[in-house]
């Protein structure tokens, strides 16, 4: 509960928490709230134990009192801006949208204003007191698709839960240059590239990444693949493709030069040189919702740009088999 926009909480701890750790304890009791955020209070005396700061490894006994009387995390720097949002879904937890390409999701050195956080703060203010303003997943800047964004300290937690057990289901189509013969599995480490830190790179000090895909289309020489993510790591689907030297259409980091396909026409070129982002778009999103545990899939449709890609791609196909 809050009060006077303070976080607090009164509990005892129960037979079955006894001679727990005071932050596992903890826990058990405030499933709503984070692990890092509940040791966070701890350390800071926020969360006592009998009226005493404690550490979170000390242990806890029967009956035991809990007190919680804590600041939320607030971001006061982020103004709330009234920018339009593509709603796909949206109750009291949960808030799904549909984020257009060129949306920078959240606010950094040369993006503080104009980004997703902003638009959220002002169409759904609450999520001011949520770490990251309720965000646990991200789509990169010119990446298209659906995202969900937590309203609730309870969704905020259940979330990060699904994505950490790997449990929550992201698909994404993208369009690879060269032809794919067959769908596979790319498992490499990424991490920061040795020599630019602004890109990623497979590497072998990085962190486990698994991606899945599989054929959706062949052309001529591109290939229009579905993506499944095990694992979420920063530029995973553009490092993973790059990396199997079928980067992304578009791709200005790791496409590397735009590479026309032998007998491509002057249509087809000016599609390819006019499509200046990745090809890659979040099609599907699969979670468990945090009140119900309901199952609940939301899939949205390839934007206009990656459509009229497509229909090239397939148009000059067709005229390259008939030749």
């Amino acid at each position: 509960m809050s009060s006077d926009n303070r976080i607090t909480g009164h509990y005892i701890i129960p037979p079955e928490l006894s001679d727990r750790r005071l932050d596992q304890a903890a826990a058990g009791l405030m499933p709503e709230h984070s692990r890092s955020r509940l040791q966070s209070w701890i350390k800071s005396g926020e969360l006592t134990v009998n009226g005493q700061a404690r550490k979170p490894r000390d242990r806890v006994i029967m009956d035991d009192v809990i007190e919680l009387n804590a600041e939320p995390e607030t971001r006061v720097t982020w103004q709330a801006e009234s920018i339009a949002l593509d709603v796909v879904y949206e109750d009291e937890h949960l808030l799904v949208i549909n984020k257009p390409a060129g949306l920078v999701v959240h606010p950094a050195a040369g993006h503080l204003d104009g980004t997703l956080v902003n638009a959220l703060l002002s169409y759904a203010p609450e999520v001011e007191k949520l770490p990251r303003a309720g965000i646990v997943h991200r789509l990169d800047k010119d990446t298209s698709g659906v995202m969900v964004v937590a309203r609730s300290l309870i969704a905020h937690t259940s979330l990060v839960n699904q994505l950490q057990d790997r449990s929550m289901g992201r698909e994404y189509e993208a369009v690879a240059v060269g032809t794919l013969t067959g769908g596979a599995t790319v498992e490499a480490p990424i991490g920061r590239h040795p020599q630019d830190r602004k890109r990623m790179a497979v590497v072998a000090s990085g962190k486990p990444a698994t991606t899945h895909y599989r054929l959706i289309e062949r052309f001529a020489a591109h290939t229009h693949i579905r993506c499944k993510l095990e694992t979420g790591r920063t530029h995973q689907i553009r490092v993973h493709l790059a990396h199997v030297r079928h980067p992304l259409v578009g791709d200005p980091v790791y496409g590397g030069r735009l590479r026309l396909p032998k007998g491509t026409t002057e249509e087809l070129r000016d599609v390819l040189a006019a499509f200046h982002r990745q090809a890659l778009h979040a099609r599907q999103l699969t979670l468990e919702h945090p009140e119900s545990g309901e199952l609940m899939s939301w899939e949205v449709p390839l934007p206009d740009d990656m459509v009229k890609l497509i229909e090239a791609l397939r148009k000059h196909a067709r005229e390259s088999e008939q030749q």
